[in-house]
């Protein structure tokens, strides 16, 4: 495997900053990871202008940045939700009655990133694996997420003017329609999709909220339409994602 050493020197940067807790000066940065200063203080500019550093020019220091912080914060909430999650979602899948995948999504700007899933035998295969990414707007886990902000907060997530994504055909294609499909998943409780993301295949789904009643996650199920089954799983979808919330309030 070819070495990069810029590379690696910026991992080493980041690394020793992360052990000291602390701004460190520039000279005492270089002369403990063996960089000759002028090389330094290129990474450190590049690195700074990437967001992950901060100088502080009083003290001639170096220090992490948010940004550094928030990934890592976002990576321990993820593993927290989907620890948490996993039993409610066995549990959920053995309730359903019918071959379904369950999983669990959080927001990502105007997209889910799906973090669990649970399948049953006979299952259909979907697209919502482990890290997978899809628009916020075509989902039911993103529904019921985006359900749950106010209309500001979702005209945030999608600036542009131009129509919506849509994947296979079926969808909202402007805000407006969005606005309206979110108003229904607010007065039923849960939402749903019937092939926005696949032909064929229908999903439900239910936010899981924090302390201060704010999304969090989102507990999915998708069936094959054909089934018909989004009345009956949507209340145990519903179900799933308050105990979940629960259990994320310490209850």
């Amino acid at each position: 495997m070819p070495d990069v050493p810029a590379a690696r020197s910026a991992l080493r940067i980041l690394r020793l900053l992360a052990e000291r807790g602390r701004p460190m000066p520039a000279a005492v940065v270089a002369r403990e990871l063996g960089i000759p200063r002028s090389s330094l203080y290129q990474l450190a500019r590049a690195m700074m202008d990437e967001g992950f550093l901060v100088h502080y020019p009083e003290d001639r220091a170096y220090g992490l940045s948010d940004l550094v912080a928030e990934m890592g914060s976002a990576s321990a909430q993820g593993d927290r939700l989907a620890r948490l999650a996993h039993p409610l979602l066995e549990r959920l899948v053995a309730q359903a009655g019918v071959p379904v995948v369950a999983h669990l999504a959080v927001l990502t700007g105007a997209e889910v990133t799906y973090i669990d899933k649970v399948a049953v035998p006979r299952a259909p295969t979907t697209v919502s694996s482990v890290g997978v990414r899809l628009p916020a707007h075509l989902t039911a886990t993103g529904r019921a997420m985006l359900a749950g902000l106010s209309s500001a907060q979702v005209r945030a997530l999608y600036p542009s003017r131009d129509g919506l994504v849509r994947r296979v055909g079926p969808g909202p294609r402007t805000l407006a329609e969005l606005d309206h499909l979110l108003a229904d998943v607010r007065e039923r409780g849960w939402a749903s999709e019937e092939g926005d993301v696949m032909g064929g295949y229908s999903s439900v789904g239910a936010g899981v909220l924090d302390r201060n009643s704010h999304p969090v996650a989102a507990v999915g199920l998708t069936y094959r339409s054909e089934l018909e089954a989004g009345d009956s799983l949507g209340p145990i979808v519903v179900a799933t994602a308050a105990a979940l919330t629960a259990r994320l309030a310490g209850r």
